[in-house]
């Protein structure tokens, strides 16, 4: 069993479950509820269950890996999840620090939870 990738993924379900319940109700609700014109609306909507699908596969991969025995393909898969986190986390970080916002760091907080992921992952990948 590897421990970083076992971390990793029960950290990526939190993550998962976090973005389910948060995102649901400070992103989602008032998004449905905006004067946005349907189209636009529809799409980020349906972005944003792409996004939920993407975390939980995520995590489920990661908990695999961790509990199957070591194969050739566990590397370059870890490394790969370890790589789409990271990018998650630059594009939130790139985002929030572009605004001009006072406090950015904590305005736009999904960076705090997608880099443990990446750094757990990449250690368990190591």
């Amino acid at each position: 069993m590897n421990g970083w990738l076992l971390a990793a993924g029960i950290t990526a379900f939190g993550v998962a479950a976090t973005h389910l319940v948060a995102g649901h109700r400070d992103v989602v609700r008032p998004l449905l509820s905006s004067g946005l014109a349907d189209e636009p609306k529809r799409v980020f909507h349906a972005v944003w269950h792409m996004v939920s699908v993407d975390l939980v596969l995520s995590a489920v991969a990661l908990v695999y890996l961790a509990l199957a025995d070591d194969t050739s393909a566990t590397g370059p898969v870890a490394w790969f999840v370890a790589a789409h986190f990271l990018a998650y986390t630059v594009t939130f970080l790139v985002i929030t620090l572009s605004v001009g916002w006072p406090r950015p760091l904590l305005r736009l907080p999904q960076w705090i939870l997608l880099l443990p992921v990446a750094v757990l992952t990449a250690a368990g990948a190591a």
